[in-house]
């Protein structure tokens, strides 16, 4: 009887065992699917950098000059008015002209007087009554006598120092009576319609500047007050020891308020390289540095990312990124490598539309 029991036992635990065998692996072969996170992504898309660079410039005027004679002499009188703005073509000092109104008199003589020998041989050639060989020396006597005449109307023209171009005028301390010659210097003329600008910009950013490029400049003084001039010459060359090249730059000066020799703020927006453009809330930190999380075939993919630069809601980064890839950039507390993903970008976005 106890025999019968013990058998009846065993029996009932091996049904057990195997019936609990059998509830296991059907609940384990009825293993609910893992549904796929809803994020919200972004395209990527390519922009060039931008970098801001500031530098001082110094101006000068757009025509500037400081007058010099051409010949010696003693000033007969002084036109000149510090600061008064005068047109080209101006006389500004006159010089004592009377030796040389002599020695234009005289040359005036002598070029009369060669051409009626000249003439006269002209006409007797035809008669035998001079050669050829005589004709021909009158000939040149005349052309010598019509340099020298030239000559000496020049030289006259000299003896007045006029202003070569529209400006005006700087400080001269020259008076009537006083002596000059070639290296006495006379009087600054400044056409200051425009200001030229001339700044360094470092050698890594040559070529990115252009010829009528648009530009910021403020006056010392008053840094924050900022206009607009305009890029008008570049140096073919890189300076060796700074390793610099000269800009120059343009600035309008219509309203007279600016002057030569003022030092510039000077700020240029410049751009360089393409890289991804991600937005901001994509961007994420690790031990190993930053990353987005891309959707590839679906799935989420942990791609490692280099800031370059960071932009009003969004970030330009170095990633092995193409134009048009997705980056996850809202959802990614809960990304993990691998994990099926879900756009409901496209969703989100309509029902935006539908509530406007």
């Amino acid at each position: 009887m106890r025999s019968t029991f013990s058998s009846f036992s065993l029996v009932c635990l091996t049904w057990l065992f195997v019936s609990a065998c059998s509830e296991t692996e059907q609940t384990s072969s009825a293993k609910p699917e893992i549904k796929p996170e809803s994020v919200l992504t972004q395209a990527v898309r390519f922009e060039k950098q931008s970098v801001v660079i500031e530098a001082v410039g110094t101006s000068r005027a757009l025509k500037s000059v400081v007058l010099y004679p051409r010949i010696s002499g003693i000033i007969e009188s002084v036109n000149i008015e510090t600061g008064r703005h005068v047109q080209a073509g101006k006389t500004l000092i006159q010089l004592d002209v009377s030796e040389q109104t002599l020695l234009l008199k005289q040359a005036e003589i002598a070029l009369a007087d060669a051409k009626r020998t000249y003439k006269r041989y002209q006409t007797a050639i035809t008669s035998g009554g001079v050669t050829q060989s005589l004709l021909d020396e009158a000939n040149t006597n005349l052309a010598s006598a019509q340099v020298a005449f030239n000559r000496a109307q020049v030289l006259l023209d000299y003896h007045q120092i006029k202003a070569p171009f529209e400006g005006h005028l700087g400080l001269t301390q020259l008076d009537p009576g006083a002596y000059i010659d070639t290296q006495t210097p006379l009087v600054s003329l400044d056409n200051r319609s425009a200001l030229l600008i001339m700044f360094e910009v470092a050698e890594a950013f040559y070529g990115q500047l252009e010829i009528g490029a648009s530009i910021q400049v403020a006056p010392w003084q008053h840094t924050a007050q900022y206009v607009a001039a305009e890029v008008v010459d570049i140096d073919s060359r890189v300076d060796p020891q700074s390793r610099t090249f000269t800009v120059q730059a343009k600035l309008d000066n219509l309203n007279d308020q600016y002057r030569p020799g003022m030092s510039f703020k000077v700020k240029l927006n410049l751009s360089s390289g393409r890289y991804p453009l991600v937005p901001e809330t994509a961007l994420q930190w690790g031990g190993d540095g930053a990353y987005v999380w891309q959707i590839e075939n679906q799935q989420a993919k942990r791609l490692p990312v280099v800031v370059v630069q960071r932009l009003k809601g969004d970030i330009l980064v170095e990633a092995d990124l193409a134009e048009g890839d997705l980056v996850v950039k809202e959802g990614i507390q809960r990304m993990r490598e691998g994990m099926k993903i879900k756009d409901v970008s496209a969703q989100v976005q309509q029902r935006l539309l539908g509530h406007e």
